[in-house]
């Protein structure tokens, strides 16, 4: 059987990290953020509350990584912790719901991007079965659904060449931000009294005590989604060089970059415009908050000008998301825990041709599934319950396996990762309180995998 090869350095692996974190989220969830918050600060302080928590799991997965460089991440991990029922079911999840969906999402906002500067026809139609609306917004559907279909192309000729785009896509996308923040700050068009002024709206007034932390933890959906991916690097550790080495270094690192890069972007924005009018562009899901920013400060050029560089960082988070994310689905089919095909290596290519085309048809179903909102809402909630596990999974292995080598200890041990694990349970626990639609939809997803499993163990007998 053909296999994986190394082929990425430290520098190649740690901007697929940024690559793959820095996408839509930033760009645009300020706006339901504000609507639950009120409050410029609190919306500051839940991007640097998401941000640590983001590199705490990113340090604790690092120990797994440093333990067990293969392909597929924390399928390969919970194998070794969990068994292979848990396992799948990560598996299974990440191909319905957490991987796919975050490609299908990146895929929505790069289409809705690329409408703000070419206008794309007006097609489709609001009529919904079961809640949901499959031609709304058709012709975004349409151009997402084809990004997909040609990114998918993209690796499936080659990781180097796909790998080569990322690099250069990040070298732009960072150049870009770090322009609009300069720019941002010296223009003179913002305020300091916009960064301190709470919402003067009567139903927006900055919520208290428990009111404070439920609507923390919703706003937190939107923070996370815009970190989604820090773990994805993992998927191709049969593909890094030095990966026991390397992995690890390129998770913290690449997770910091992206953290400051978050936090300064978000004053940014509560600089320039007060919280009411985000507020406001809540009830304009085709409205990209950055773009109207951009527009504040230098008018139809700049946001002309964000409006295309978050045409660019959606196509390079997409396109490291397919890269990565297939990964997992070829591990499950060599260990004979998803359909065999999947399994394939392209004998010219290296790569794995079938689960990327595996993917790429389920992303495009979830693509005309659901808004952008719901998908990433759903996996965030459905991504936490297995990030709370390898965290987890990094105690139990220092218990029970002291003896495996480890390349590199998570810092803080043991308080990082139980840190972590308390936060994904108080996730996984207000979801399913405030957020109940989204939570019955991901583990519905989930539970598909239960017959899934039986098949295919029946079948291997």
């Amino acid at each position: 059987m053909e296999t994986l090869k190394p082929k990425i350095g430290l520098r190649a692996a740690t901007f697929l990290v940024v690559s793959v974190i820095i996408g839509s989220g930033v760009f645009k969830k300020i706006a339901p953020m504000a609507q639950e918050l009120g409050s410029p600060w609190l919306i500051i302080v839940c991007w640097v509350l998401a941000g640590l928590i983001s590199l705490a799991g990113a340090l604790s997965t690092a120990e797994m990584v440093s333990m067990f460089p293969n392909s597929g991440g924390e399928y390969f991990y919970f194998q070794k912790i969990y068994g292979r029922f848990f396992s799948f079911l990560y598996g299974w999840a990440s191909f319905t719901v957490i991987k796919t969906a975050a490609i299908s999402a990146l895929a929505y906002i790069f289409a809705q991007s690329f409408n703000s500067l070419f206008p794309l026809p007006e097609l489709g139609s609001n009529e919904s079965f079961m809640g949901i609306a499959l031609f709304q917004n058709l012709s975004i559907k349409l151009l997402a659904s084809l990004l997909i279909i040609l990114l998918t192309l993209l690796n499936y000729r080659g990781v180097q060449f796909a790998e080569k785009l990322s690099s250069f896509l990040t070298y732009l996308m960072l150049v870009g931000i770090v322009i609009f923040i300069v720019v941002g700050f010296t223009t003179g068009k913002g305020s300091i009294h916009n960064l301190t002024s709470p919402s003067v709206l009567a139903n927006h007034t900055t919520p208290e005590g428990w009111n404070l932390i439920k609507a923390l933890f919703i706003a937190s959906l939107g923070a996370f989604w815009g970190y989604e991916g820090w773990n994805n690097i993992a998927y191709i550790g049969e593909e890094v060089k030095n990966p026991k080495r390397n992995l690890p270094l390129a998770l913290g690192v690449g997770t910091i970059i992206v953290i400051v890069t978050y936090v300064l972007l978000n004053i940014l924005f509560v600089y320039i415009l007060p919280i009411d009018y985000f507020i406001g562009l809540n009830a304009s899901p085709n409205t990209i908050a950055a773009v109207e920013v951009a527009g504040k400060i230098s008018g139809s050029i700049g946001m002309t000008l964000i409006a295309g560089l978050i045409v660019v960082t959606t196509l390079n988070s997409c396109n490291s998301s397919i890269l990565m994310s297939a990964r997992i689905l070829y591990a499950m089919a060599r260990d004979k825990m998803f359909f065999k095909k999947a399994a394939s290596v392209h004998p010219k290519y290296n790569t794995p041709d079938i689960a990327l085309f595996i993917q790429a048809f389920w992303a495009i179903v979830l693509v005309f599934s659901g808004t952008f909102d719901q998908l990433t809402d759903m996996l965030v909630f459905a991504s936490f319950l297995f990030y709370g596990s390898t965290a987890l999974g990094v105690i139990l292995l220092r218990v029970k396996h002291p003896e495996i080598e480890r390349k590199y200890k998570v810092i803080g041990y043991p308080f990082v990762p139980i840190i972590f694990c308390l936060f994904c349970v108080s996730l996984f626990v207000s979801t399913i309180i405030n957020q109940p639609y989204e939570a019955i939809w991901g583990l519905s997803l989930i539970a598909t995998g239960l017959p899934v499993y039986y098949w295919l163990n029946k079948n291997a007998n």
